[in-house]
């Protein structure tokens, strides 16, 4: 039986060891949930595995929802359609570029409640310019753009939220970035414990990525040294030598992982659906 994925928008080719009963529920229209395995990497033939969850027509607004947001919680479903990445990359490179004429850099350093404005108004630029946008390859799906603009709540209490718009890593948001920045801008203040532990937390922090220190570095490249002896406590440390191996130590999980755009996409199918059950 031809299945089409809502998740990747490609049709695959399902076969079942247990016979034609297996597939005996299906009709043209109807929705199945079901783990499907590659039968060999040289055949585009795959065999279910485990059980079928068939669904009516009629539930299809609840079907297409759930798909949604299972692309959005796990992005990297949609590494076997390279052409709807290639469309996530493309729309996060123009998300990017709104986001530089708007604040001058890729990179800005503010109060929370300056943080949050900056946002909310990133994101209403975007639904004037692009958010209408579909061509065809597919929809973005997600929050609304409004939504995107409320910061964390455990952000709002910080002394400054750093916002960075990273070509690969898309929009992320770094707590008393500004600490930071003046700790690699002047080494000295290195002798207050307080902006160690900072530092400390980001480097030992799974959640963090190793964007925001190599950001401080590119920033303030002469301080990069002097901080890091002082925080690891080695005279020896040099960033040039040093630097990539501490990340690799402390986060590996993002060397470990192909990067993905930050921007979800949906394809064809799944966003007529979407549309048609707003």
């Amino acid at each position: 039986m031809e299945l089409h994925n809502l998740l990747d928008d490609l049709v695959y080719r399902v076969h079942s060891n247990m016979g034609r009963q297996a597939f005996s529920q299906l009709r043209q229209g109807m929705f199945v949930i079901s783990r499907i395995v590659p039968v060999h990497p040289a055949t585009d033939a795959w065999l279910v595995s485990g059980h079928l969850a068939v669904f009516p027509r009629s539930q299809r607004h609840q079907i297409a929802q759930n798909a949604a947001q299972e692309i959005v919680a796990r992005p990297e479903l949609l590494r076997r359609n390279p052409a709807i990445l290639q469309e996530g990359w493309d729309l996060q490179a123009e998300h990017r570029a709104e986001f530089i004429a708007q604040v001058g850099s890729d990179l800005t350093v503010l109060a929370p409640h300056e943080a949050q404005k900056t946002l909310r108004e990133h994101y209403r630029r975007l639904q004037t310019k692009v958010t209408a946008k579909l061509d065809g390859n597919g929809a973005r799906t997600g929050p609304k753009p409004e939504e995107l603009g409320q910061l964390p709540d455990e952000l709002l209490d910080a002394d400054t939220i750093a916002l960075v718009y990273d070509e690969v890593e898309g929009l992320n948001y770094y707590r008393d970035f500004g600490r930071l920045d003046a700790l690699f801008a002047d080494p000295s203040l290195a002798d207050d414990r307080a902006n160690l532990t900072q530092l400390r937390g980001y480097l030992h922090d799974d959640s963090v990525s190793p964007l925001a220190i190599r950001r401080l570095v590119e920033r303030h490249p002469d301080g990069a040294d002097p901080v890091f002896r002082a925080l690891l406590r080695k005279p020896g440390f040099f960033w040039s030598r040093d630097g990539e191996k501490l990340l690799g130590r402390h986060k590996k999980a993002f060397f470990d992982s192909e990067p993905l755009p930050s921007v979800s996409l949906v394809g064809n199918r799944l966003a007529e659906l979407l549309r048609a059950t707003r």
